[in-house]
């Protein structure tokens, strides 16, 4: 028995691994999950959860981690802590017979997660290239700030002071371009003198990524002050964006100056041979190999009491975005203000009044722990939820987050595009699967419910695999997909993922309702035949676990099922918990315009799902 590897020791073999140990130190829970490879392969065995203990009076995430582990321990019967070491990590290594772990590996998101602020020189140009960094490496974005952003400089150093970010990533100007703009930010910076969170004598880090030209000035200005490092530009050119290395940065600054001075983290990273991950990236990685395994485009939200996250891999590119006031409990006051009452209201399947809704939901705000106590109260969260994933969708379409990994290169005209429509990179027609995380997904009582959200939230067309996250095990598998892909892809395709089953939507232009647009035949693990009308939503029950051959027929010129105009399909549709599931309603979805129509159209498929609405 021992305390864990030295830091720097390269992982062990993948292949002699048999039990590894993973947690997740989150923002309010640290979660442990134990893998361990079975005679059927590797499994996901046992889990255990226990209060995140980076804030004070405890101040040290170990403590947390160690009652997580404990819970492990209990339920499993196995020894997994050295208890001769009564301070951080040690385990007892390596696992024989009942006892101990070959690897242990984590992810964290603990006091906020990575918190940055970054800048440019115009908003709309290099800050917002900044701000692509920032997201596709993880962070949360606490505020923009750019020349142009109508905000006095005493304005500026009031906001940079007050939100204390982890990382500043200073960016504006191409390259031989003027240099006064990106020294005045810098002299704001300076001026502003922000503190980090973590570390009473760590100097902030701050990246620069921008005009090489006045890259000297901006050091000079600030080095003494902060921990200055220099990437190449993010904006070389008007017409090219560069963020590879800036996000290569990112990541090594976290790891290297924030996770080492946070509360404990030192420890966590003596126990483990793996770099620490922040949770949003662990997701990112495992949607890639998710992807990458079955060939297809994906999507993964996942939808918090504060944020909402969505990731997509499409076109083989990675892009995520954090909606930092679109959540449940502590953002849903923001849900309310962004969305609108009549826009939450429009997916209830009863009347209600307004200003009993916008109640129900300030209570919410006030008390974030509490839940739906009756079914009523459930619709109406669900509604929420509803808007939320919409919101957020709309913005990771907006921001297009991409070009993870290797450093890459896009023209500016690719982002206007992006800017413009979001089907540059994100088309829903060619994304095979969605999957869905976070309590109000995961934990609905009813998994069709789940199903239900997805379908009118992101509005999937063509064929669709439906799934959530059974107990947001992504992180925990991402990380351990960076030293085993293979072990982790069977642990996400039989332990995490929970199959909601096939959505079928057909895509076409105006039809009256009521008029048919897709004919089906069912074989296999299911049998049956039958017509879909515009405005319908159908469900034919496919068990979880089974496979029904479907042959889709088009009924008219203009409806697409995904491949083309009116051409005939033929696919392999997977089981789950609500089937298949025929959705003509139209993309956009349109509701009818009035309130008891509209509550009896939203009653109507919920029932079609087999979902009480009270």
């Amino acid at each position: 028995m021992h305390q864990g590897r030295e830091r720097g020791e390269p992982p062990p073999d993948p292949e002699k691994l048999k039990v590894v140990l993973a947690t997740d130190c989150g923002s309010t829970t640290t979660k442990a999950v134990l893998f361990e490879l079975r005679p059927e392969g590797w499994r996901q065995t046992f889990r255990g959860e226990a209060p995140t203990t980076v804030e004070k009076p405890f101040e040290d995430v170990t403590i947390g981690a160690r009652n997580a582990i404990s819970e492990v321990e209990e339920l499993s019967g196995r020894r997994i802590l050295d208890q001769s070491v009564s301070d951080g990590l040690a385990f007892v290594r390596p696992a024989g017979g009942k006892d101990g772990i070959d690897l242990y590996v984590s992810t964290s998101s603990a006091g906020g997660g990575l918190q940055m602020m970054v800048t440019g020189v115009v908003r709309t140009m290099t800050a917002e290239s900044a701000e692509r960094a920032a997201l596709g490496a993880g962070a949360i974005v606490m505020d923009v700030l750019s020349v142009d952003d109508g905000r006095r400089p005493h304005e500026r150093i009031r906001k940079i002071r007050h939100l204390r970010p982890d990382i500043v990533l200073l960016s504006g100007g191409v390259d031989g371009g003027t240099r006064q703009h990106i020294v005045e930010l810098a002299e704001t910076l300076l001026a502003a003198d922000p503190k980090p969170r973590f570390g009473r004598t760590l100097k902030l880090p701050i990246i620069y990524a921008g005009n090489r030209d006045a890259a000297e000035d901006v050091r000079k200005l600030l080095e003494g002050r902060f921990g200055f490092q220099q990437v190449p530009n993010i904006r070389p050119v008007l017409e090219r964006e560069n963020l590879g290395p800036a996000r290569a940065a990112i990541h090594e600054v976290f790891l290297s100056h924030v996770m080492s001075h946070a509360p404990g983290y030192d420890k966590v990273m003596a126990a483990s041979p793996v770099d620490i991950m922040s949770t949003p990236h662990a997701v990112g990685v495992m949607a890639e190999l998710a992807a990458k395994r079955r060939g297809i485009d994906l999507m993964a939200v996942d939808i918090g009491g504060a944020t909402t996250d969505v990731f997509s891999v499409c076109k083989g590119i990675f892009n995520r975005t954090v909606s930092a006031n679109l959540g449940m409990s502590y953002s849903v006051s923001n849900v309310l203000a962004e969305a609108g009452i009549e826009n939450i209201c429009r997916w209830l399947p009863f009347r209600a009044d307004p200003d009993a809704i916008r109640g129900s939901l300030r209570n919410k705000m006030i008390r974030p722990t509490t839940i739906p106590q009756d079914m009523r109260d459930l619709i109406v969260e669900q509604a929420v939820a509803r808007e939320a994933l919409r919101l957020a969708l709309s913005h990771h379409k907006s921001l297009a987050v991409g070009l993870k990994g290797v450093q890459q290169e896009r023209t500016i005209a690719d982002a206007f595009e992006q800017n413009a429509t979001g089907a540059s990179l994100i088309d829903m027609m060619a994304v095979g699967m969605i999957i869905g995380s976070g309590g109000v997904l995961s934990h609905a009582p009813d998994r069709k419910s789940a199903a239900l959200m997805l379908l009118d939230s992101f509005e999937p067309q063509g064929v669709t695999e439906l799934c959530v996250d059974s107990i947001f095990m992504m992180p925990h598998l991402g990380v351990f997909g960076s030293v085993h892909p293979g072990a982790a892809q069977e642990i996400f395709e039989r332990d995490c993922l929970v199959c909601l089953g096939t959505s079928i939507c057909p895509v076409s232009g105006r039809i009256r309702p009521g008029t048919p647009v897709l004919k089906y035949e069912i074989s296999g693990g299911a049998k049956a035949a039958g017509t879909v009308a515009a405005g319908e939503l159908v469900r034919i029950e496919l068990p979880v676990g089974e496979r029904a051959r479907v042959v889709l027929e088009p009924l008219g010129r203009s409806v697409d099922v995904g491949a083309g105009r009116g051409r005939r399909l033929e696919i392999e549709a997977k089981g789950g918990h609500a089937g298949i599931v025929f959705d003509a309603r139209g993309r956009p979805l349109a509701l009818p315009d009035d309130p008891d129509e509209r509550a009896a159209a939203n009653a109507r498929w919920m029932e079609a799902l087999g979902i009480a609405t009270g």
